[in-house]
């Protein structure tokens, strides 16, 4: 079963969902709510964001893949640079 790529339009909406969960946290910050509750909502918002890069990194290999005139071997490189990238900045659990 072959999946199509996920347009951009879903990539930046679930985008502006980290972003609202990430002015709620601030805003529970400001307001001193207890630290179980803010890691709580830390930790829901790297997940989104982890479910994005997951989305990204998905459109860029198929991209990638289905540019005729490019050589596989530049497209390769390509996705394991986007991946060496995001292994070097993601914290792990």
């Amino acid at each position: 079963m072959t999946r199509n790529v996920e347009p951009n339009e879903t990539v930046l909406k679930r985008l502006k969902r980290v972003e609202g969960q990430i002015r709620g946290v601030q805003k529970m910050i400001e307001e001193g709510r207890e630290c179980e509750s803010v890691i709580t909502q830390l930790a829901a918002a790297r997940s989104a964001i982890e479910g994005v890069t997951g989305l990204v990194l998905e459109n860029c290999t198929r991209s990638c893949f289905g540019v005729a005139g490019v050589p596989e071997h530049d497209n390769i490189e390509s996705l394991v640079r986007a991946i060496a990238i995001w292994g070097r900045i993601h914290v792990g659990d």
